[in-house]
């Protein structure tokens, strides 16, 4: 298969002007809604306080504070459903699943418990769409845009691409939504894969 993106590079945007540029976007949403394609194994979330418990071996605290923060994940999901469009998201999980993976599919899992939906792939289910290349980071709002999350070596979330031609927006949209209707749910994967694992002994 072609590279999913067709050679498009996009448009590199920094931090402060992606994350504006993104909350504007959000919000317009009218039709399609956000589909969310999560690749990547293994990421570092500074500023995030569960991943920051996390990322110091403290895992009961880390717990603690993905539920604390359940009620502004509710509020949020129900304010995207106020705007009239849905919140989809794709996580690809190799197996064993690493500590960081471990950590991430809690907070997927108080997500999709919110209202924002989150089915879950194997790499099996992917492979056919990566031929010496993987899969990008991207996220759809709608037909209008699509960004791409790109990453240091470290896994710290870098500067983001911005995506605006109607026709590959619309092709990626479809092909995150394609894996979302041939994932699992998440709440079934955790169940079977996750909720028995041990605490981790170390991120």
């Amino acid at each position: 298969m072609r590279d999913l993106l067709d050679g498009a590079t996009g448009e590199p945007m920094e931090l402060d002007a992606y994350y504006a540029d993104f909350e504007r976007n959000f919000w317009a949403i009218t039709e399609l809604g956000f589909w969310k394609l999560e690749r990547q194994q293994y990421f570092r979330e500074p500023g995030y306080d569960s991943w920051e418990a996390f990322e110091k071996g403290d895992w009961d605290e880390s717990l603690r504070l993905l539920e604390a923060g359940r009620a502004d994940m509710v509020d949020y999901h129900r304010r995207v459903e106020e705007h009239g469009f849905v919140a989809r998201r794709v996580r690809v999980v190799e197996e064993p699943i690493i500590p960081y993976l471990q950590w991430e599919l809690y907070a997927l899992r108080v997500r999709d418990q919110s209202g924002g939906s989150v089915r879950v792939v194997g790499p099996d289910q992917v492979a056919q769409f990566e031929d010496g290349w993987t899969l990008p980071e991207i996220y759809t709002l709608g037909h209008t845009v699509m960004y791409q999350a790109v990453y240091d070596d470290a896994g710290v979330l870098e500067y983001a691409r911005r995506f605006v031609d109607r026709d590959l927006v619309t092709r990626c949209q479809r092909f995150i939504q394609d894996l979302y209707e041939a994932g699992e749910p998440l709440e079934h994967f955790f169940t079977g894969h996750v909720a028995t694992l041990p605490p981790p002994d170390h991120p």
